[in-house]
């Protein structure tokens, strides 16, 4: 176990950042297509295909999904993770025609130190392409893809993951591209709000402070509206149909409240994908499927603290602090 989303076999992850344009992109491919279902909390999305993903909805399965920075600039990375897929012959069947199917989000980071005067066209499409070329099962956490240009209210943010094997063998990972308007760290100091759920000293192994600070729970938030947002994306060797992917998300979605606060502000345009590669079926498909969300809120919530604790400021001007900058001795 590589405590990576892709501990669960049939997908690979790939990045393309941009330092001097201070953004970039995350693709997450299967192999095969998964089934998958999404859960949208936040009050400023930024989206793409996941009408899809609406268990109603005819298409059953998707090749991959687009994360990325740019704001909706940014929605134009899928279409460069559909021209990689659509090289390799990857897409749904209509007739002699295949389309990729590749649901996307965005996060803003514009206002984030970079060069975003690109000209006429944004470099979207062609980080897509290229974080879907690159895609892997080992791939690096912290200031990378999505994660590039991302921040929270106090330190800077990044691209976290994590992975669990629940009782009944199925096994769930989580991978987040962590830009809150809220903390994911408590109060001023360097203790993650997620450490209940921390498995070894993924994010530094200092536990929860005691007593909790009173001004912990004070919210602070940055930004404007439209301008945040943490995307997140489970996945799991389960056998699920569309409406249990939908509700695995719904579950999964409780981690991002165990480890960042505020969330799900109308600032934030917070939303939980949820794969599923259908290899390991549930034999108790009420029961199994509670432990895989609860296993997937706290994976989720791991990936949120990693995602912070992994991070490394940008080397441009005006860039936010990383925890390790602030904490680390």
């Amino acid at each position: 176990m590589r405590n990576l989303i892709t501990d669960v076999p049939g997908l690979r992850v790939g990045h393309a950042s941009d330092k001097k344009l201070g953004s970039g992109v995350t693709a997450i491919l299967f192999d095969e297509p998964a089934v998958a279902g999404c859960d949208l909390r936040g009050g400023g999305p930024g989206t793409r295909e996941t009408d899809l993903l609406d268990p109603a909805a005819t298409v059953e399965k998707i090749d991959a999904i687009a994360l990325s920075g740019g704001s909706a600039f940014g929605l134009d990375a899928a279409s460069g993770v559909m021209a990689f897929l659509a090289e390799q012959g990857r897409g749904f069947k209509i007739g002699d025609a295949r389309v990729p199917i590749v649901p996307g989000a965005i996060l803003f980071d514009l206002l984030g130190p970079g060069d975003k005067a690109w000209g006429r066209y944004p470099p979207y499409r062609e980080l897509g392409y290229d974080a879907a070329k690159t895609a892997a099962v080992d791939f690096a956490l912290g200031s990378v893809g999505a994660g590039t240009g991302t921040t929270t209210e106090n330190l800077k943010g990044g691209i976290g993951s994590a992975s669990a094997r629940i009782h009944s063998g199925q096994l769930v990972g989580a991978l987040a591209a962590v830009n809150a308007a809220g903390r994911v760290t408590i109060g001023d100091g360097p203790h993650f709000w997620a450490a209940a759920f921390e498995v070894g000293a993924e994010f530094g192994g200092l536990g929860l402070p005691s007593p909790l600070p009173k001004a912990a729970l004070v919210p602070h938030l940055k930004g404007s509206a439209r301008a945040n947002t943490t995307l997140a994306v489970i996945a799991t060797d389960a056998a699920l149909t569309k409406p249990q992917a939908a509700r695995l998300a719904v579950m999964a979605g409780a981690g991002l409240a165990r480890a960042i606060f505020p969330i799900h502000t109308p600032l934030d345009g917070d939303i939980v994908f949820a794969a599923a590669t259908g290899k390991r079926p549930l034999a108790d498909p009420i029961h199994e499927l509670a432990s895989l969300g609860a296993a997937a809120s706290a994976c989720l919530s791991r990936a949120v603290a990693r995602a912070v604790y992994e991070a490394t400021a940008l080397p441009l001007p005006g860039a936010q602090p990383s925890w390790r900058e602030r904490f680390r001795r």
